[in-house]
């Protein structure tokens, strides 16, 4: 079967997008295809049918291509925990928590279940579209690599490697890559894309041309700036700054940002409501006094980031918004801060700990080794319906009154006695436009109603028509091994 790895000479040069693009233009071609990474770090996670957890990128890749996602897409997937440690999920299932050294010294164990799942998607499709992570460049983690040139020549797999020319320096970007690159990782690219330009494509046609004598490779095209891409669940934190216009908006959303926030995209619905001014709080930085609703979000450790929550001085800052008459909600770890208290006795997150909550629910939390991962549907209190998912260790009791009741009658979460704080563990309460207006009604605010899939789904037909014209995919195509038509 065919298959093509878009790597990147960096982090953030847009590959995630561009395969999704990608994986959506071969799709409206009448192809089957399928997403692969080989190894992710995000604490941006997506669970799948099968009962797993990959990277979101991965599961925006796999509605590009209209089919579910399943563990096989990523077989590798890191969740940073702490500057030098992470929870390592293989297949979609926790495998334990790894420091940064060793993950790097035994990672290589893992490309036969890395290879496995990408035999896998071959057998199912007539494409895969494979993504690197970071850069091959980075010569100093080549030994033992499963996430770009090792599994690119374990599975013979061609190259295709980007380019970000709106960071600047993408000549030397590209031709350094081309440099430092041992000859059997540099055979495997076969040509190059740039990605993120603005303004007149014609001015850079000598840098392009350069590129190519410099290096030998194919120029396979430039694409512009997809202003649609703002509209796609982003993976990484970097877009952690951006905020709704507050011009004059019926309603102020903030969310603290945690130094392990998880899964923060699920709030992307937000920024598209016209009475809505949304925004991340950075650390540093007091939760605003005029702040409608305050929504403290997942987190990948949950008392190492109460403790980081109540150092900012965000407990008392939320204190004095509880007392104003402003509204709460917290989202699996901010359901499980909300707590008169969070138990980890089993050192599940870290060290064996215990430590008090914020007190606003009436609800106890303790870790557990277990992880429970599964789609869920069903209503609010009100009646709204919603569709999510839920992803977290740790069991939640107490509490009288629930905030949702799952289809096969399992209630979750808790609301306080006065209705003004509520939690529970399910994400993406916000997709749904019915679940996000009776939440926004409740605020003053009237929504625009559109679910958050259908969004993403015109954004990806929009970006897949862009690439038809900015790419050369027949070329692209034969790279892959296969024909198509112009």
């Amino acid at each position: 079967m065919a298959a093509l790895m878009v790597q990147g000479c960096g982090s953030d040069v847009g590959k995630s997008v561009l395969v999704a693009g990608l994986c959506r233009l071969f799709a409206n071609r009448g192809l089957t295809v399928r997403p692969f990474k080989p190894q992710n770090m995000s604490n941006n996670a997506a669970v799948t049918a099968d009962g797993g957890e990959i990277g979101r990128a991965q599961a925006l890749q796999a509605i590009a291509c209209r089919t579910p996602p399943t563990v096989d897409m990523n077989p590798v997937l890191l969740k940073p925990q702490s500057d030098v440690g992470a929870q390592l999920v293989v297949r979609g299932q926790m495998a334990g928590t790894w420091k940064a050294r060793g993950y790097q010294e035994r990672k290589a164990a893992l490309l036969d279940t890395v290879l496995e799942s990408f035999r896998t998607l071959e057998a199912q499709s007539d494409l895969v579209i494979v993504e690197g992570a970071g850069s091959p460049a980075e010569i100093n983690l080549r030994a033992g690599d499963i996430a770009n040139m090792g599994f690119a020549i374990s599975a013979d797999v061609p190259v295709v490697l980007v380019g970000d020319i709106d960071r600047g320096h993408v000549i030397a970007a590209l031709v350094g890559a081309h440099a430092v690159l041992d000859d059997a990782d540099r055979s495997m690219v076969r040509g190059f894309l740039i990605n993120k330009f603005r303004g007149d494509p014609s001015l850079f046609q000598d840098g392009r041309t350069e590129i190519v004598r410099r290096t030998g490779w194919t120029d396979l095209g430039m694409a512009p700036w997809l202003a649609a891409a703002r509209r796609l669940p982003a993976e990484d934190a970097v877009v952690l700054d951006r905020a709704a216009a507050d011009d004059g908006r019926r309603v102020r959303i903030v969310v603290p940002m945690l130094s392990r926030i998880a899964n923060f995209d699920e709030f992307d619905a937000l920024r598209s409501e016209p009475d809505v001014a949304f925004a991340f709080v950075p650390p540093g930085t007091p939760l605003p006094g005029d702040a409608d609703l305050v929504i403290l979000p997942g987190t990948k450790a949950t008392l190492a980031d109460l403790a980081f929550f109540r150092a900012q001085g965000w407990d008392i800052d939320l204190m004095a918004h509880v007392r104003r008459g402003g509204r709460v909600l917290g989202v699996c770890g901010g359901y499980q801060m909300l707590g008169r208290r969070v138990s980890d006795p089993d050192g599940v997150e870290g060290a064996p700990d215990a430590v008090e909550g914020l007190g606003l629910l009436d609800v106890e939390t303790v870790m557990t080794g277990d992880k429970t991962l599964r789609p869920v549907t069903g209503r609010l209190a009100g009646g709204a319906r919603f569709a999510g998912y839920e992803m977290h260790v740790g069991r939640t009791t107490g509490g009288e009154q629930p905030m949702l009741t799952f289809d096969d009658g399992v209630s979750d979460g808790a609301v306080s006695a006065d209705g003004r704080v509520r939690g529970a563990y399910v994400h993406g309460l916000f997709d749904q436009g019915e679940a996000r207006a009776a939440l926004l009604a409740e605020l003053g605010a009237v929504s625009n109603g559109v679910d958050q899939d259908l969004r993403i789904d015109q954004a990806l037909d929009e970006i897949a028509a862009v690439l038809e014209q900015a790419f050369d995919i027949p070329a692209l195509a034969a790279l892959a091994g296969l024909e198509i038509a112009s």
